[in-house]
Order: C-alpha cells, then structure tokens, then sequence
C-alpha cells in the first residue's frame, strides 16, 4: 500500500514540491563541503554558497545565517511531512475546499519562524565564543547540555503529544478540517515543531552544516514519525543521546 502510494505521487504539485526538497539539499551540500568539490557552486557562484555559512555579527552576518536554516529546515523537514501531505491529499480528494499548496506553505511558515530564532541563536551562541564558526560546538559542557535535553526530551509528554497527532493525520486533519488548508498547515507544523525542535538543535554540536548529521537525524526523524516504527526509535533514541552526553562529560573531566 506505501509503495502505491509513494507511486501516485506524481501530479504537478508533488514535482513542484519534491523539485524544492532536492534543490534545498543541493544548496546545503553546496555550502557544507569543500570548494574544490563543489560542482554545485557553478550555479551561483561558489563564494555566494560559501558566504551563507560565514557568521560576521552583523545584520548581513544574521541574514545569511537565516538563508542556511530555512533551507535547512525545508530540507530536513519536508520528507518528514510526505505521510501527512499525502493523508490530506487522500482526504481532499473527497472535498472541493483543499488546497494542497496552502498546506504546505503554512507548514513552512512554522519553520520559517524557527529559521528565524534559530539563527538568532547561533549568532548569540557565537558572540559568546560557544560555537565556531560552522555552528560547532567549542564547549564539551555545552554539547553535553545539548545532547541530554535533547534525549530528556524524548520522553516528554509534549514530545509524545505531538508523535502522536504525526503518526496519525488523517485524525488529525479530520479535527480540524473546517479551518482549511492555510491553518491546517499550520497546525502540522506546530505539531511537528514540537516533534523536531530539539533533535534539530543538535547540529550545534558537530556544526550546523554537517551533511551527516543532516542526513541521520532526517533519516531518524522521518522513522519516528510512522505509526508502526516511530515507537521502537523515540525511547531508545533518549537513552543513547542521554548515554552520549555522560560520554561527553565524562570526557571533558
């Protein structure tokens, strides 16, 4: 049934959309490794690439920083969302009051706004000598601090509120259907927010543009997120970032 699924997704507003996703991971990866490997580059120019990861404190500095984490954040979030796209779709199909575009530009709206503090908050982190400038952490304490809020989290209520109305959405937008596409998106992304946040903010301890780290944690966090796999990831997910922060610790002793 996933399979049939995944093969129907081939109208116009899914190329659009899954054309987005691939041209954001073409600009993070153009910007996260090395010039002379960059091929990429040729599209804008590799300095422009380059420039977006380099932190100067300054309003121009903040702006490249929120370009890099808005097309990190669609990067990695958009394939975490397909399910629940899809789910509405399948659920639009039976209305005329849908808009599949709507809904995905309010659930970017949401990581827009991450972007937003998100990039603010490395440049705080940076002015007080935290992180590098790659968005790595300087500070064993700091990465520790990192990993053990992020593996407490896992096991949080609001964590699990919020997996659940993800591993769920045609509940989830049969909910809330009458408030439409725009707020349903939204909504998703609240939801989702609530879901990521903190896994996100893990890229503060090897740098915010390591592809690896890109790769794993939207590999995990799309696992997380499907109803018959998501609860053997999300626990076991906390005890090994909560292991990894006293390896951490202990090491910095």
């Amino acid at each position: 049934m996933v399979a049939d699924r995944i093969r129907s997704m081939t109208g116009w507003h899914w190329i659009v959309l899954f054309g987005g996703v691939l041209f954001a991971w073409a600009a993070v990866f153009a910007m996260a490794v090395p010039a002379e490997m960059r091929q990429l580059g040729a599209i804008y120019g590799a300095d422009f690439w380059e420039s977006l990861c380099t932190i100067t404190p300054d309003a121009g500095g903040y702006f490249r920083l929120l370009a890099m984490w808005i097309l990190m954040s669609a990067a990695m979030m958009a394939p975490t969302a397909l399910p629940a796209f899809a789910a509405y779709e399948d659920l639009a199909a039976q209305t005329d009051d849908a808009d599949f575009g709507k809904l995905v530009a309010g659930y970017l709206v949401i990581w827009i706004g991450f972007s937003v503090a998100a990039a603010g908050l490395q440049l705080m982190l940076f002015q007080v000598g935290l992180i590098g400038t790659l968005g790595e952490s300087r500070s064993a304490l700091f990465s520790a601090v990192l990993l053990a809020g992020a593996g407490a989290y896992q096991f949080s209520a609001l964590k699990e509120s919020c997996l659940s109305k993800c591993r769920m959405p045609v509940t989830f937008f049969m909910a809330h259907w009458n408030e439409g596409p725009w707020r349903n998106g939204i909504r998703l992304g609240a939801v989702c927010l609530g879901c990521c946040w903190a896994l996100m903010l893990l890229g503060f301890v090897g740098g915010v543009m390591n592809i690896a780290f890109m790769g794993l944690a939207t590999v995990i966090m799309v696992f997380e997120k499907l109803p018959d796999i998501g609860r053997y990831v999300t626990r076991p997910l906390g005890f090994v970032l909560i292991g990894a922060a006293a390896f951490v610790a202990v090491g910095a002793l």
